[in-house]
């Protein structure tokens, strides 16, 4: 009884240390970063960059980026398909949700979205090249009907309106909205709302509408902002599927940040703002309708309204979010196809002859990116679960739960565009000597990474039943020792599943890899993103392949290894499942 009361009352100063810790590392190695990155590309993009001799203040570079041709397209292609993509992949989400809840469980959902959230971006976006150009998958299976005896002249990737990129942000959107709001389900009482409202007379999608999203909404805003934010300003996906000239307002930047021609840098960092200020504008936006929907919401329950039905627009968000998860499958499959094809002339639908050849010079390259890809996944996904399992501990140990500004801090890179800071970032390093290794690179991916572990382990750390601890410290085990042999454990799955996100995460980055590695560090996702312009698909096959791969085989891992290791312990076999 002694031993565990002086365990209570050691606790609370040691988790208020750890947690101090925690939140001094997080404020240099996160909050500190992102703040001197958009502070030196304001500085640049206010005319101030000693480097090349510009030192006064002047609005020269935003009317140079003004005066750019295109530079008018660029902004209205940026809104339609950032915005567009964001407000379908929403609609097709509750619309799913609606028509579905209840018919599929949670776990059943999951394993069936994995799939999709586990691919990177740039593979995803190279596979829907790849089935959506002229001469892919889906114009050879028309072609017989058509009768095409070529590839039609349509531009159906890089098209000028950028339909191909918003079906290819809508592809990997979709399934993340869906799991956030299936998330979100589980603190509400759906099927008593349901019961009630159907009760009343009303329709399961209009109760869906007026009843359950007002209260799933201030669960899943956050998230929708992160989805919001990466729409507006994606750029390996709009490299790929975007249009090209002129491109979407984060390509042009892009290009200027790469440009021989270094002054570029000023316009270039004065854009970086503009792009900045578009993402708060859009959440401006967004909370403007979220305001003008509560008004108007009220309204609508008050008028009633029984003879109404959104059954028909449930099911159409349902067969076209099939038919997106069925473009997706087929966009991961035409990766494996192209890597393996040796001949594949007009119009058949797979390969006359298949070969290995892609595959079998790993020296050309493919190799090194893999070896690195596979060590800063590493580095970075352990950097990353330690500092959650740090913030999480110290919290338990203090008992303190999350503050509101805790949460902001962990979404803030989410939140800003990564253009926006990663310039002014680098030029940070440059001065420090930092630039162009390793440690630049871990450290810029660690603030993507992080977040994305951090939310993933959040609620099963926080779900954990209490009383194992207690029994743990009532036998005499210090705060550490419950760490490593109780809660660690228990909490095996969560963990791996966490840290196969994370890796996940690591894999896709692309901006922070070549503004932090200056080029240097070749890895799977700035190689394939680079070779998708190219006329070899056999070669970005395989590249794109084995990007899409690791994270397949990070998840597959976080599924067998606790299901090896717990196979004769049921009660954390049920854990893992709940």
């Amino acid at each position: 009884m002694g031993a565990a009361l002086h365990t209570v009352t050691t606790q609370v100063p040691d988790g208020r240390f750890l947690r101090a810790a925690v939140l001094a590392t997080m404020a240099l190695g996160l909050v500190l970063p992102i703040a001197a990155g958009l502070w030196q590309t304001a500085r640049a993009g206010a005319g101030i960059l000693p480097a090349i001799g510009s030192t006064d203040v002047s609005l020269a570079p935003l009317r140079q980026l003004v005066d750019l041709p295109g530079f008018g397209t660029a902004l209205r292609l940026t809104l339609v398909t950032g915005l567009g993509a964001t407000a379908l992949s929403i609609l097709l989400a509750v619309g799913v949700c609606a028509a579905m809840h209840g018919r599929m469980t949670q776990q059943a959902s999951g394993r069936l979205l994995t799939p999709f959230l586990a691919a990177p971006h740039a593979a995803m976006a190279i596979g829907l090249a790849f089935l959506l150009s002229p001469s892919g998958w889906i114009a050879r299976a028309l072609a017989p009907l058509m009768g095409w005896d070529r590839p039609p002249m349509v531009a159906t990737v890089n098209d000028p309106a950028g339909l191909a990129l918003i079906v290819g942000l809508m592809v990997k959107e979709v399934p993340f909205v869906l799991l956030v709001i299936l998330s979100a389900l589980s603190q509400i009482q759906v099927r008593q709302h349901l019961a009630a409202g159907r009760s009343l007379g009303y329709g399961r999608g209009i109760v869906w509408i007026k009843v359950i999203m007002p209260q799933v909404w201030p669960l899943i805003r956050l998230p929708v902002m992160v989805v919001l934010a990466y729409s507006l300003s994606v750029v390996d996906m709009a490299l790929i599927l975007g249009p090209s000239n002129p491109p979407t307002l984060a390509v042009l930047l892009l290009r200027l940040f790469s440009a021989p021609d270094i002054r570029l840098m000023l316009p270039a960092s004065a854009g970086a703002l503009v792009q900045a200020f578009l993402v708060a504008s859009a959440f401006a936006f967004l909370w403007a309708l979220e305001r003008a929907g509560r008004a108007i919401g009220r309204w609508w329950v008050r008028r009633g309204g029984r003879g109404l039905s959104a059954e028909p627009g449930l099911w159409l968000a349902t067969a076209l979010s099939a038919l997106l998860f069925a473009v997706g499958a087929l966009a991961m499959l035409s990766l494996l196809g192209w890597s393996l094809a040796w001949r594949w002339p007009w119009p058949g639908l797979l390969p006359e002859s298949w070969s290995l050849r892609a595959w079998s010079s790993p020296g050309s390259g493919w190799a090194e990116a893999l070896s690195n890809t596979l060590v800063l996944a590493a580095a970075t996904t352990a950097l990353s679960l330690t500092l959650a399992i740090s913030w999480l501990e110290g919290e338990d140990r203090a008992r303190r739960g999350r503050a509101g500004w805790a949460e902001a801090l962990i979404y803030l890179p989410l939140l800003v565009p990564q253009i926006g800071f990663l310039f002014g970032l680098n030029v940070l390093f440059l001065r420090l000597g930092l630039s162009g290794g390793y440690l630049a690179v871990i450290w810029a991916q660690a603030l993507f990474v992080f977040p994305y572990v951090m939310i993933a382990l959040s609620d099963p750390w926080r779900a954990l039943d209490p009383r194992l601890v207690r029994v743990a410290g009532s036998l005499g085990a210090g705060p550490w020792r419950r760490l490593f042999t109780v809660k660690l454990p228990v909490l095996l799955t969560p963990l791996l599943t966490a840290a196969a996100i994370g890796i996940a995460v690591s894999v896709a980055q692309y901006l922070p890899t070549l503004f932090m590695g200056a080029g240097r560090i070749a890895t799977l996702t700035t190689e394939a993103v680079t070779l998708s312009s190219s006329s070899d698909r056999r070669v970005t096959g395989v590249y794109a392949t084995l990007q899409a791969g690791l994270p397949f085989a990070a998840y597959a891992a976080a599924f067998l290894i606790p299901a090896l290791l717990h196979r004769n312990r049921r009660g954390l076999q049920a854990e893992a499942g709940a």
